[in-house]
Parts: structure tokens; sequence; C-alpha cells
């Protein structure tokens, strides 16, 4: 694959990024990405290592060494149709995943990685440009319906699959527009909106009908996961109405911190934060937007969420931004021989880190301290206190505790589960996490309790990977497929 002594001559390159100063200015994207040439060059570094963990590595098992080797021989129509062939959506993926297939990479025993990513991104970016990418309506229809609900990745992906095969297929979305959190949880700077837009527009052309602003059931009353709908459509309608139906919502339920003051003005769940800047950026108007200008930020969480909470606190103005993470500072350099070829722990550095953050490691919040007088009710600072591990266990550093200014607080520790109303409204039978219980095993799979009731993505898995719920939604595509046609062509 690619050229023989390519990953001996070459080395790695990795995608631009514009300067600091320019990008924190707007929410668009700014990463630039390879030029033709240069992705020649990384496609030549992929080795004829005869087993490619790589395809392991990657969730929906992308065949990276065949593209890589086409980049490297100039045919990029060629290496779009493999790229299609396992990912509905590599614009998603080639921007936003944290890419566990260079993690697998041969080359990275003792080495740096090929760019897959990187050159996955030229290739759809490419494809598009050249109008390669077009709809692919069926040939013949089925005259089966399925609805699928929820428009993220693992739903379009899900729905895309089954339209082309000749189902009729409605995707319901509770939000006023599809895409589920690649649409109001990733922030623009990282994947601007227009790459859904023009995915929704193709699969509207292989006869995908959308329902935005339509909730499936009831949300608990209360309940702090985005909701914009204006119309509730019930579990048994869709039943009655559908042969078959997919649950494939997010998994929303954020994870809290019960701690005294968690009531004050100013201490927000991250998807109270994130979403709203979306809309703004989509031209919305909203009465009362959460915003950082000019003040003290500290977001709790050290994942992706966070990351995002940091770099929109940082374009909206912030005068200072903090992040915290329980556990301790990871290594810089993993030990490559002791995981190879899996998902190291080690320190990652995003973007958004670099666009100006303190990062603090081994603490704990104890409390959110409210102001006086005037300022009662609000949030003025917090109480943390060092932690230390030992034997998978945490303990509190005596002495240790420290009082810090804060005027805005983002919960970003993650997502426990789905909304658990919907799918005990559906009754759908939940796993120890709370997710819904469904197999994956190849008869059957993706088959809830409720008869010809499917669920996959983040609501049966659980909280995952962008790619991940694109796999799923493949799987559950062809599952849904062989339960109403005895048989599936769609790939597993």
């Amino acid at each position: 694959m690619g050229k023989v002594t390519g990953f001996m001559e070459y080395e790695r390159l990795e995608e631009g990024y514009a300067p600091v100063q320019e990008r924190v200015k707007n929410y668009k994207e700014f990463v630039i990405g390879l030029k033709t040439d240069e992705a020649k060059v990384q496609g030549a570094r992929c080795m004829d290592c005869g087993t490619p963990f790589c395809n392991n590595g990657c969730p929906v098992n992308n065949i990276i060494p065949d593209f890589n080797d086409l980049v490297y021989r100039n045919d990029w129509k060629n290496a779009i149709e493999v790229l299609h062939s396992t990912n509905n959506f590599p614009e998603f993926t080639g921007r936003i995943c944290p890419a566990p297939c260079e993690a697998a990479c041969t080359l990275n025993v003792n080495d740096d990685a090929v760019g897959i990513k990187s050159i996955e991104h030229a290739i759809i970016d490419r494809a598009w440009e050249e109008g390669w990418v077009k709809p692919r309506p069926a040939k013949f229809k089925t005259g089966k319906k399925v609805a699928v609900v929820g428009s993220g990745p693992a739903g379009l992906a899900a729905a895309q699959q089954l339209a082309r095969v000749g189902h009729d297929v409605t995707v319901f979305e509770k939000n006023d527009r599809a895409g589920g959190l690649l649409r109001y949880g990733i922030p623009d700077f990282k994947m601007e909106k227009s790459h859904i837009d023009r995915r929704i527009e193709q699969m509207k052309a292989e006869g995908v009908t959308f329902r935005t602003s339509v909730m499936v059931g009831k949300l608990p009353e209360g309940s702090k996961v985005t909701n914009w709908a204006s119309e509730t459509v019930s579990p048994d309608d869709l039943k009655a109405q559908f042969d078959a139906v997919l649950l494939a919502g997010g998994a929303e339920q954020p994870r809290d911190l019960p701690i005294p003051g968690r009531d004050l003005e100013g201490v927000y769940f991250a998807m109270e934060f994130l979403p709203q800047q979306n809309k703004i950026n989509a031209g919305d108007k909203l009465k009362a937007q959460l915003r950082a200008d000019g003040k003290k930020v500290i977001v709790i969480g050290g994942g992706d969420t966070g990351s995002d909470c940091v770099g929109t606190s940082n374009r909206q103005g912030a005068t200072s931004v903090t992040q915290f993470e329980l556990t301790p500072m990871p290594p810089e350099q993993e030990n490559k021989p002791l995981v190879w070829p899996y998902w190291p722990l080690k320190l990652r550095t995003s973007s958004s880190h670099e666009e100006g953050c303190e990062r603090e490691f081994a603490i704990a919040t104890k409390e959110f301290i409210g102001g006086e007088g005037k300022e009662k009710g609000k949030l003025k600072a917090l109480r943390t206190v060092r932690v230390e591990w030992a034997n998978g266990k945490m303990t509190e550093v005596a002495g240790s505790e420290q009082t810090l200014d804060a005027d805005m607080v983002f919960l970003a520790m993650g997502f426990v589960s789905p909304v658990a109303s919907v799918l005990e409204q559906f009754g759908v039978d939940k796993d120890a996490r709370g997710n819904a219980k469904a197999s994956t095993d190849f008869t059957g799979g993706y088959a809830t309790n409720v008869p010809k009731v499917f669920a996959a993505g983040d609501i049966r898995y659980g909280q995952s990977l962008v790619v991940r719920a694109i796999r799923e939604g493949r799987q559950a595509a062809r599952s849904v497929d062989e339960f109403l046609m005895g048989v599936s062509d769609l790939p597993r």
C-alpha cells in the first residue's frame, strides 16, 4: 500500500491551523487541510504491513490502506468510493473524529502514525468540490415504512442506508433543525453546519422525509435536555403507522454535580450553553443567551465537551478560562509497546486549549459559593480540594482546599444515559446503565424487547464517538431491512 519505502522517506505532515488571534474572532472552521500533493505524500507513508490494525481500530472499519494507496496514485474518485463504502459521512469524521485508527497504525509502534484522518478529510472535500457526491435513490420501492427517531449521526446513517434499499424513511427530530448533537453540541469552529445541510439535501433527494420540531414521547418536567419541539407524537402512533421504528437518540442525560450551591445562577450544564451559540451562528435570535463576556469561567470536566466550552467561552470574550479534571495529569507520551494498538491514555491538548486555558488536574469541587446583598443567588466563587488516586480510589489531600473566583461554571462531566422517559414510553427494557437494551447479534441485531422497535447509537451503546454512532446506524439499518424483507444486501 502506498509507496513501499514511503514511511522511511517522508515525515508525517499535520494539517495546519489559522493563527489563534484570527480564529478566536469568529466561529468558522480554521483547520487548513492538506493540499493534493501533500495528501499524496502522506498516502505514500502507508506501509505494506500485511495486517492493517487501523481497519479494526476504526469503528466503521474504513478500508484505510486502500484509500491511502488510491490517493498516492492520484485516483481520488475511486478513493471516495472506497471511503463511502464504509462511512456515510466522512466529512464529519474527517473533522471531529479523534482517529483511533491512527493509534492502531502499525507505523505508530515506533514512529509517527500515518495521517489517516487528514487524508480522509482531503478525500471527501475533494469529492464535494468535484461533484462526485450525488444522491443515490433506490431503483425500486419496497412499500415498507420506517420511522427513525433522532437525527444525529446514528439516525442519519441508518436513514440513508434504509432509503437506498427502497424503504420510505421518516426521521423525527425534537429540535428545530436536523443533525442532533452534530448540530447543537459541536461548535461551528470544529464543524460548520453547512456539511450537515448538504447531506440532508442529498438524503431528501434519496427519498428521506425529515420532520423537525417533533418530540416523540414526552420529556420529564424540568428536563435540561435541549428541546425546541412544537409538536408531540406518541410512541403508540409511531408503532401503528410504521412497519419498523429505530430509536437513534443520544445519551443526553448529563452527569450532575450535586454539591452545595448547585442551584446558583451561573452554574450550567454544558449543553445549556453550547447549543445557544450554534443557534445564534445560524441566524436565530435568543432572548437571554448564556454568555461568557467579561466573566471568569471554570469548566468542570476534561473531555471534548469541556474543551468545546473553553473554545466558545474564549470567542465570547471571557476574561479567564480554567478547566478542571478530577483525574491526575496523564503522561505526555504513552508507552507505545505497552498500549499499541489500543487507544492510549496520554495528555491531549486541543486547539481550544491552545487558544487560552489554564488546566487543573486532580482537583475536585466541593461547593459553589454565592454573593451577598444584591448579588445573593449568583455564583461568585467555588471551593476546591486537591485529590490523590491510589488503587483506583480517590482521597482528598488534607490542607489543600482553595477558594477560586468564578462568575460562570459549566458542568461538562459527560452523559450518563438517554432520557429515560422516552424509553419508558416505548416500553423498551433498559440495561444496567439505563441505555436501551438491544444486542448486536447478527440475527435480530439491535432489536429491543418491543416488537418492531430497534435501537442504535448512544441511546443503546452509551455516550461515545460520532464514528461509532455511524457504525451503529449502518448495522441497525441492515437488521431493520432484514426484519422487513427477510434478507438484506446492506453491509454489516
